[in-house]
């Protein structure tokens, strides 16, 4: 049975899951084997529980302690500090959303060959940092039929607490790895995985997205890159395929979040292309 834990001391040791700013620290946190992640609002929490990952406490405004009994009973014996909204903002520094906080046991990332051998269709993050794009496109690659999300070591951590927050949780349910080697050599593999590799990039040797080589694809990695810098050349060069979404107006590209969502929706297997 959970505990309610009313707090006097913001900076009692206990809270630190909370206070922490660096959420790197996090990765190696104490008496942990992969460290702990922090889940926000309730949806999100519950979303994690379904998906197997294990609470350490949570952190919850004062007001809603009695209607989220059936969330709070989901956790089991773990600690449940609370307070109004004044105090939790400044022990976090942030306004809770739906005022709900829980620290949560990270697990082994599996290898590539664990998470990709049986997709057919998946999402290549090279050096994303942003976390609101990570989430989102995690988002968009679930809702959309992607299979799975692979990234380069230089992504932003899709356990960070905007990117989980943006993705709706979905980066508990949509299966993620990292790649283990840079640029080309992540291509490299993706090809000997089976995949057909497309980057998504502004080029004069580009094709549509509605080309029928890569809808007809029995596996498809579609690999996004930053704002800005965008992939790296050596990266579009190892691809099979260059690609573009068709725009009007004079208008180059979008935010890649929303492109990655215009892209797996024409890509996905699941769809009438």
């Amino acid at each position: 049975m959970y505990e309610v834990i009313e707090i006097n001391d913001i900076s009692a040791e206990e809270l630190r899951p909370y206070t922490d700013t660096s959420e790197t620290a996090l990765l190696r946190w104490k008496g942990t084997d992969n460290g702990i992640f922090i889940a926000e609002s309730p949806k999100v929490i519950n979303t994690a529980l379904e998906s197997g990952y294990t609470p350490i406490s949570m952190l919850m405004e004062r007001k809603y302690i009695s209607k989220q009994t059936e969330l709070l009973q989901r956790c089991g014996d773990i600690p449940v500090f609370t307070a109004d909204k004044q105090l939790l903002t400044e022990l976090t520094g942030y306004k809770l959303t739906q005022g709900a906080l829980c620290a949560m046991r990270r697990r082994p990332v599996p290898p590539p060959e664990v998470i990709l051998s049986g997709a057919e269709r998946i999402a290549v993050l090279e050096d994303i940092t942003n976390q609101t794009n990570i989430g989102a496109i995690f988002r968009s690659a679930a809702a959309l039929g992607f299979d799975a999300v692979a990234l380069t070591p230089s992504c932003s951590d899709p356990l960070f607490r905007r990117s989980v927050r943006v993705s709706m949780g979905t980066v508990f349910q949509l299966p993620w790895t990292y790649m283990r080697s840079g640029s080309p050599d992540y291509v490299s593999h993706l090809r000997e995985l089976g995949f057909v590799t497309a980057a998504m990039a502004l080029r004069k040797d580009t094709v549509s997205i509605r080309d029928p080589r890569l809808t007809s694809a029995e596996k498809l990695a579609v690999i996004l890159g930053t704002e800005g810098d965008g992939l790296k050349d050596s990266t579009i060069d190892a691809c099979d395929h260059t690609i573009k979404i068709p725009m009007a107006h004079g208008v180059d590209s979008l935010n890649v979040a929303a492109a990655s969502a215009v892209a797996f929706w024409q890509l996905t297997k699941y769809c009438d292309n």
